[in-house]
């Protein structure tokens, strides 16, 4: 048994809702039974947390809570251009809030095609479940994920590199995860860019907590890069087109899926059909306090 967490603030209230609904068509009614809804929310109004309450046990799942949270103090945004602090409440999950054996972190910026929790099956005792980032897969790579670290640990140089928008844990690492976290935002403050990621991947360097998981599990969305240049090109070694293999889309960067301006690329294509269905579930409740651009609707 496990159950799925989320971070919510007032911003990704209609994507989490989407990615929420995913999740559910990805397992067969009495799976979801077995499967718990955890929230950590900021800025959610109350008015929402009841509608967030109410679409998750009329999609069945056997669980579900929410608890208003803030992050730790040493939380730093390098990097804010499209990330809120909210992103850091994702170490603020404890084993008596979540309250199964295991918890799989999600980002609300994902659209699940099937069951994710596979990974749990083969995850070794002390582990965290991680995906290998796409575009910065190694420390002192290509990419610009914990700048300096390579140069003042060369040790360290082209040890994997981890994306932290899925992630998948036994609840009883949660406290090392988090007091790690903390460490390393105190301690390697010089070394985050990309905010919490940077902070997690940090901890993870020095304590080989981590086991890599399958890359279909967090497959980036790469059309929408190619869209505005060649850049992508010259760090991910895999074709454009979607992935059909891929169990979780990823779409990482500022251009998301759900607003208007973001190209429409297959695999948003797919995403967009997808929220609209949610949209028209959360009219079929009577909820008119979310609003929603669906791209192709304008």
């Amino acid at each position: 048994m496990y159950a799925i967490g989320l971070c919510v603030d007032e911003r990704y209230m209609l994507p989490a809702l989407a990615t929420i609904s995913s999740l559910a068509e990805g397992l067969a009614p009495r799976a979801r039974k077995d499967v718990a809804v955890r929230v950590l929310a900021l800025d959610l109004t109350p008015a929402h947390a009841v509608t967030l309450a109410e679409f998750v046990r009329g999609l069945g799942f056997g669980s579900f809570d929410l608890r208003w949270s803030v992050p730790s103090a040493s939380s730093r945004m390098a990097d804010a251009a499209y990330i809120s602090i909210t992103t850091y409440l994702r170490f603020q999950f404890t084993a008596e809030f979540v309250g199964r054996p295991y918890l799989i972190y999600l980002d609300a910026d994902v659209l699940a095609r099937g069951d994710i929790s596979a990974p749990l099956q083969a995850l070794a005792p002390g582990r965290l479940g991680a995906v290998q980032d796409e575009f910065n897969p190694q420390v002192g790579g290509t990419g610009h994920a914990l700048p300096g670290v390579a140069g003042r640990w060369p040790h360290l140089r082209h040890r994997a590199y981890f994306n932290a928008g899925v992630l998948w844990m036994p609840v009883t690492m949660l406290g090392a995860v988090r007091a790690g976290v903390e460490t390393a935002l105190v301690r390697g403050r010089r070394h985050i860019l990309h905010n919490d990621q940077d902070a997690l991947n940090l901890w993870l360097l020095s304590s080989r907590a981590v086991q890599l998981v399958d890359g279909r599990f967090n497959r980036f969305e790469l059309g929408r890069f190619w869209e505005r240049g060649n850049w992508a090109r010259r760090v991910v070694d895999r074709p454009v087109r979607s992935d059909p293999d891929a169990v979780l889309v990823h779409y990482v960067g500022p251009e998301k899926p759900w607003l208007p301006d973001c190209p429409d690329t297959e695999d948003v294509h797919e995403y967009r059909t997808h929220l609209r269905a949610t949209v028209r579930h959360l009219n079929r409740m009577g909820e008119l306090g979310i609003e929603a651009v669906c791209g192709d609707d304008r």
